[in-house]
């Protein structure tokens, strides 16, 4: 998976987050501009391709002051955001 395709995704705007992905989300403050921003400036640490139902990345990246890495998937017609973890935080 190519950092690219991902964030062409994010950019047209044509991702899902998950119900899990969600909760995530609101158990630690992150927002979706929060979520977007990560991805757009952040970098793809470990691939799977083998993945199901869609290829997926993990991706490195910052919300604040926090390192965070989140879950992806790069499915045919769009981008599902599948959970966040807080590094160190």
């Amino acid at each position: 998976m190519e950092i690219e395709d991902v964030k062409e995704r994010i950019i047209k705007d044509n991702y899902i987050i998950t119900f899990h992905a969600r909760r995530r989300m609101d158990e630690r403050g992150i927002y979706n501009d929060d979520l977007v921003n990560l991805i757009l400036d952040g970098s793809i640490i470990e691939d799977y391709p083998e993945s199901k139902p869609c290829p997926s990345a993990l991706i490195n990246g910052t919300v604040g002051w926090r390192h965070c890495h989140v879950v992806v998937a790069l499915c045919d017609n769009h981008l599902a955001y599948n959970h966040s973890i807080l590094a160190g935080g």
